[in-house]
């Protein structure tokens, strides 16, 4: 299996956020996103991890930056998703990336 880099935001289809993870403060990742015209299902999180950074106005305390997830796709892809709690600049708008394709030989493009 190979990984191809992407970066690029997708739109989450909000119906399908996962609220149990929501009641625990983590974002509700989506069952269900748009990437490039195309709906991609997600069958199945393999894990999760969160990156963390000191604050930014000088305090000791460390806050979460990030909340990644490696998910299996209903095409049996692997992708490796993000949400950033704080865009770049104070930008509203995309919260949530797709950072890298983890595809099998039979799926990649010549």
């Amino acid at each position: 299996m190979s990984e191809r880099f992407v970066s690029e935001a997708i739109q989450p289809v909000t119906e399908t956020y996962d609220a149990a993870r929501m009641a625990t403060g983590e974002p509700g990742l989506p069952r269900e996103f748009v990437w490039r015209g195309k709906t991609i299902r997600v069958a199945s999180v393999r894990r999760s991890w969160r990156e963390t950074g000191r604050c930014r106005h000088g305090s000791p305390e460390q806050y979460v930056r990030k909340h990644w997830y490696e998910i299996v796709t209903a095409d049996h892809d692997t992708m490796k998703l993000y949400f950033d709690r704080q865009p770049r600049g104070g930008r509203h708008g995309a919260r949530w990336w797709l950072f890298s394709i983890g595809e099998s030989m039979n799926n990649q493009e010549p």
